[in-house]
């Protein structure tokens, strides 16, 4: 019999902060996936498990995984992680709570012995800053990856995304081969923090995550004609950024009827310069519901207020998918576990559907799955003010420790 360790949460917000410190300017934290500096957040993490004595390999997606083996070395694995990729400007835990969280758990049950494999994952790219395209690496270990379909994304740069990945050794036309990975695996566990303001106002120190809204995204380009800003009357323009904007509005007003968010949060035009009228705008519109129907609802109208947007300014619209999940519900005995676990840590059993999208929702649709969440503090995230209580993080680390032992026992 293995008796469950204690995580050391210490040393895990000791190792993030040192990640914090390696990885962040004045601005914020800098691990934007297909950087250098994303390259040095893993070179970090291959430092911590150097003394965990952990097989440790990138697959090709270019995810990160560490196997522990267990005294059945047989037995199917249990998958603990999250991701180390940030926005730019991010926040020092953000994803990275999650795999340093883990780094714990291997190093904890290497000293005390583990009864069937561990492994440790790192996504590669769960927040797709740099192109758009999220949960990458995640998207091709669950099978849903399409390579052909990212060909034509780009960075702000207009660097193409194959290109990028291929100067990291990612062949992106190879990355769903990955998904064989998936066989000895038996559920995956991810700790992270809410990003949001509803444990804080619930005065929560750690809840279980229910499940994930699910999420369209579109980018819908608006094509004018360029011409100058001070000698075409107003009558006479076709504005591409004037129709943008007014589907900008539409698209805000979309939960008023169905509920859920969305949000234009990218908008490109073309010359973008002051003194022409943008001839091309492009606009990302990021739409997400906990409701099947009211998320395919929200994205017609999405559609229909852009095409009413172009014809009111003259212009036309062309729209391309850039990613969508469907919402997603997490294995209900792994968030009975996780339940369980937050009511061992705090006596309190507390769980709440995600607002954030995370790799777990990918991972669910192949492999049980479940989520732990630690509050952040005014809610905030995707920013250099994000941050967490040392006494939180301690409470979500002892929870997560307590979540993995009763799985690994189950």
């Amino acid at each position: 019999m293995i008796t469950a360790p204690r995580i050391d949460a210490d040393r895990v917000i000791a190792d993030l902060r040192e990640l914090a410190q390696r990885t962040s300017d004045e601005g914020g934290a800098q691990r934007v996936a297909w950087t250098d500096t994303w390259t040095e957040a893993r070179r970090f993490l291959g430092e911590l498990l150097d003394g965990v004595g952990a097989s440790l390999e990138t697959d090709e997606a270019g995810n990160i995984w560490a196997r522990l083996e267990g005294s059945d070395a047989n037995a199917d694995a249990l998958v603990v992680g999250s991701h180390l990729d940030s926005v730019p400007g991010g926040g020092w835990l953000d994803g990275a709570l999650g795999v340093m969280a883990a780094v714990g758990i291997l190093r904890a049950y290497a000293d005390t012995g583990t009864p069937r494999p561990l492994v440790l994952v790192d996504w590669a790219d769960e927040e797709g800053a740099r192109f758009g395209y999220s949960l990458f690496g995640s998207s091709a270990f669950a099978g849903a990856l399409e390579p052909g379909a990212l060909s034509g994304l780009s960075d702000s740069e207009g660097r193409a995304m194959p290109n990028v990945l291929a100067e990291h050794g990612i062949d992106i036309e190879r990355a769903p081969e990955c998904a064989a990975r998936r066989e000895g695996l038996d559920a995956y566990l991810e700790l992270h923090i809410e990003q949001g303001p509803v444990m804080e106002a619930e005065g929560a120190k750690v809840a279980a995550v229910e499940g994930c809204q699910g999420i369209e995204r579109h980018r819908f380009t608006f094509r004018g004609q360029a011409a100058h800003a001070g000698t075409t009357p107003m009558a006479m323009r076709h504005d591409a950024g004037l129709a943008a904007a007014l589907c900008a509005v539409a698209v805000s007003e979309l939960p008023d009827q169905h509920g859920g968010v969305a949000t234009t949060g990218e908008l490109r035009l073309e010359p973008g310069i002051s003194t022409a009228v943008p001839g091309v705008a492009n606009l990302t519109a990021d739409l997400r519901n906990p409701r099947a129907d009211a998320l395919v609802a929200m994205l017609e109208d999405a559609r229909s207020g852009a095409g009413e947007a172009a014809r009111a300014h003259g212009c036309e619209v062309l729209e391309e998918p850039v990613f969508r999940i469907a919402p997603t519900t997490f294995d209900p005995t792994l968030v009975a576990h996780a339940k369980s676990a937050t009511s061992d840590a705090t006596g309190r059993a507390l769980s709440i559907t995600s607002g954030a999208l995370h790799d777990a929702a990918q991972v669910a649709r192949v492999m049980p799955a479940a989520m732990l969440f630690s509050p952040s503090r005014g809610g905030l995230s995707h920013s250099q003010e994000e941050d967490t209580s040392v006494e939180d993080l301690e409470t979500a680390i002892e929870a997560f420790g307590s979540l993995v032992a009763k799985v690994l026992a189950s």
